[in-house]
């Protein structure tokens, strides 16, 4: 079986109210499962990225 290509481009930083990482929007937890998925759940998870991604862009910052 084909390995299936990471969406992360190493900017890896998990703040905010979300939980999903700045760089590719995923959680901690699927990044971490990120290769041992089943094609399906990543196909999931690959379709709503682009999504939270949007959705993290429109966060107010944290404050310090």
């Amino acid at each position: 079986m084909k390995k299936r290509k990471s969406p992360c481009i190493d900017v890896c930083e998990f703040t905010g109210p979300s939980g999903w990482c700045l760089g590719c929007s995923r959680t901690r937890e699927e990044c971490v499962r990120w290769n041992k998925m089943k094609p399906y759940e990543a196909n999931i998870i690959e379709k709503e990225l682009k999504s939270r991604m949007t959705k993290l862009t429109q966060m107010p910052p944290m404050p310090k």
